[in-house]
């Protein structure tokens, strides 16, 4: 249900509604872990290379989506980590993206998620996304599970993506694909990666490196001490095959 009441009263509305929900955020909203932040600097880049070729994608990052949701127009409040809205002509949002007075509602929502920075309460964000917004398409990456999941909203609630011929989540819609590389979500427009900035591709190929350094460590132990404890296991062998044969013989091993 939306207002009736004038532009300018809900403008002015929001703006507090905006106030006071900042005031309220505790600080460990505040409290962002490196993965995503690097993901969502990913996101962005992504996205403003999509935006050359699809005008009417608008992109925002951490911002606060307010809405009228129930009978009596309660104001709703979510903030994804990375949206795109899309719409033809210019989007002008000031501190808060107010669905009741913007041209158009969300398309795409992501969320980021950090065992060491779990700052939102993302089953009420999922809630909120899927049955109140209702939002076409809802992304949720985890960077250390490296687990990806893309929702589409069907005719009442959320549904998996599942991965298309070239193992990517699409959206049609944006002739977009997103997939998981190098252990980050990124994203391809008709099959091409869509690419970031040299400063932070060289950072990611950084990371990169010590993550197959790390897990070539890892390996390397792995096979030591399977290679140890194989000699262990022909060293038990051989002594028991030596009792064996000393008791044979009718010679007792001294303990």
């Amino acid at each position: 249900m939306s207002s009736t009441l004038p532009r300018h009263l809900l403008e002015l509305r929001y703006h507090r509604s905006a106030r006071e929900y900042l005031e309220s955020l505790p600080p460990e909203h505040f409290m962002e872990a490196t993965p995503q932040a690097t993901q969502r600097e990913i996101s962005v880049q992504s996205f403003a290379v999509l935006k050359v070729y699809r005008p009417e994608v608008h992109y925002f990052n951490e911002l606060l989506v307010q809405y009228p949701f129930g009978r009596m127009a309660e104001t709703k409040q979510v903030v994804p980590d990375n949206m795109i809205v899309l719409h033809d002509g210019p989007i002008s949002a000031d501190g808060s993206y107010d669905v009741e007075i913007q041209p158009a509602r969300p398309f795409l929502v992501l969320e980021y998620v950090s065992k060491s920075s779990e700052r939102k309460d993302y089953e009420d964000s999922f809630r909120k996304y899927e049955r109140e917004l209702k939002v076409p398409y809802y992304l949720i990456f985890y960077p250390e599970t490296q687990d990806l999941t893309l929702f589409r909203r069907g005719a009442r609630k959320y549904v998996s993506v599942k991965p298309n011929g070239g193992d990517r989540l699409a959206i049609p819609e944006l002739d977009l694909g997103v997939a998981i590389h190098d252990g980050w979500a990124r994203f391809w427009y008709r099959g091409e990666m869509l690419q970031l900035s040299p400063d932070l591709q060289r950072n990611l190929d950084k990371v990169a490196e010590k993550l197959r350094i790390t897990e070539g460590k890892l390996l390397q132990s792995q096979e030591e001490t399977r290679l140890a404890e194989e000699k262990i296991r022909q060293a038990n062998e051989r002594e028991a095959r030596l009792l064996a044969q000393l008791k044979a013989l009718g010679v007792e091993p001294r303990p």
